[in-house]
């Protein structure tokens, strides 16, 4: 039963189908229009995605105790969010991030397109190594300290991190939730990973920054014109200390050093064996134990809300699993691409982009992940094609809307607070749907081109 495809006797079939998957839609649309906390929202799916189930017969002689296999499958992934919050936390505390900011926006001057791309540069760089949440956040709030030093207007650069945010999220196992999920799911070497994925960030950021550039250019000239001569300008930023967050310099490069080994961790989990959870968790206990990390605090911050989600979105899609609708639904998609690879390409393709920019692209990748396992033990042969496709549009499927993505929900939350500017539905997606449109193209593009010439990294849980 735990496999799914089962429903324990019950007939006819379709009706627990039916019933779960209504459960199971319209748990996603209230998460997507945000009448409750989306935690709140997956909890209370969950629960009733329990009671169907349980009422059906679906969990057989395990009864309730299979809910709790159910979450236990995915415990890595909510062992990675966890240890991540606590290093990123601790860490940041020594000053580390801020001080490479610094350094990298004196090497602008102000210079406001300078600047522009070395903020499209810096958010890349800060949430691959810090994941999605943590590194717009910290990009958010640097970038609102620059411009009101300077007096340019935060918008373009704001929406700057929203955008690039989600490229950034590409680059490795562990850059983003969806790519944690993906890459932990279809058991996807952290190298291989990297080398798969790291061509789609860069392209995808590149095109990001060239349309945002183009589109905002007469605000960045106005910058330039605010901003004064030259010599104004570089005394401004002159005057940004980038030691003035570092309280302790031996905590400082201790804190480099944690970080350093963590990301390294990663990198070389598979080879010595443990899982990026135990990585993760690792170096969240040596940045307490070695940066004089706040445990009560680091612990509160990690985000418990997301936990909470991933629990409720984990046991909807487990009893919904159950039913066999996934299995029917896998079914249904290879016969609709008539057992064409590049078919089923751009079916996933342009549906995950699609629902990610409303419903959030967590639920989407979690409900898509064991339909394409289903694909992929049937047909071996397509599971690399898919799941990279799943890959690139699941983190860019967010660009499309102002509620699509953390990032875009972070920097847009920045700019309302810090300066009470509102971004709206149609001033984010004329720029945000327009970089959707290309890198779609991109994504597609890259995977049947990488495919037809047998350069995609092949997946050893369906290959051998």
């Amino acid at each position: 039963i735990a496999s799914g495809g089962e429903t324990a006797g019950f007939e006819p079939a379709w009706v627990p189908m039916a019933v779960l998957g209504v459960i199971m839609v319209v748990t996603y649309l209230f998460i997507a229009f945000e009448r409750l906390h989306k935690s709140v929202s997956a909890i209370i799916g969950a629960i009733a995605a329990v009671v169907a189930a349980m009422a059906f017969g679906l969990f057989g002689s395990g009864g309730y105790h299979h809910v709790h296999e159910i979450v236990g499958h995915d415990l890595n992934i909510l062992g990675v969010i966890i240890g991540t919050s606590i290093l990123v936390d601790t860490v940041g505390g020594s000053g580390l991030f801020h001080f490479i900011a610094i350094r990298v926006v004196k090497i602008t001057h102000g210079e406001p397109r300078k600047l522009f791309l070395f903020v499209c540069m810096l958010t890349f760089v800060f949430v691959s190594l810090l994941t999605l949440a943590p590194g717009a956040l910290l990009m958010a709030s640097l970038v609102l300290v620059i411009c009101k030093t300077l007096n340019y207007h935060p918008k373009p650069y704001l929406i700057a991190v929203a955008i690039v945010a989600n490229s950034a999220a590409l680059t490795t196992f562990s850059s983003g939730i969806a790519t944690l999920m993906i890459g932990t799911a279809a058991q996807i070497p952290y190298v291989h990973f990297f080398i798969g994925s790291t061509p789609l960030a860069f392209a995808s950021a590149i095109i990001a920054y060239l349309v945002l550039s183009r589109i905002y250019r007469k605000t960045l000239l106005e910058d330039a014109k605010t901003a004064g001569d030259e010599a104004d300008r570089k005394l401004k930023v002159a005057g940004f200390e980038e030691w003035a967050l570092v309280k302790n310099r031996k905590i400082f490069w201790r804190s480099a050093v944690v970080l350093g080994a963590t990301v390294i961790g990663f990198a070389t989990a598979q080879v010595i064996g443990v899982g990026l959870d135990f990585i993760a968790m690792a170096g969240g206990m040596a940045a307490l134990l070695f940066c004089a990390g706040d445990p009560e605090k680091a612990i509160k911050k990690v985000k418990w809300t997301v936990i909470l989600f991933f629990v409720g979105l984990f046991v909807i899609i487990g009893c919904v699993k159950d039913t066999g609708l996934l299995q029917v639904t896998a079914d249904s998609l290879v016969k609709l691409g008539g057992g064409s690879t590049t078919v089923l390409v751009l079916i996933i393709g342009v549906f995950v982009m699609a629902a990610s920019g409303f419903v959030d692209n967590i639920p989407v990748t979690a409900t898509m992940l064991p339909i394409l396992d289903q694909i992929a033990r049937d047909n071996p042969g397509m599971a690399a094609p898919l799941y990279w496709v799943l890959v690139g549009a699941s983190n860019l499927g967010g660009n499309g809307t102002p509620i699509g993505s953390v990032s875009a929900v972070v920097a847009l939350h920045a700019l309302e607070t810090d300066r009470g500017e509102k971004v709206g539905w149609g001033e984010f997606m004329k720029a945000g749907m327009l970089i959707l449109a290309i890198q779609a193209v991109i994504v597609i593009g890259y995977v049947l081109l990488m495919n037809s010439l047998g350069l995609l990294p092949d997946l050893p849980k369906y290959t051998g």
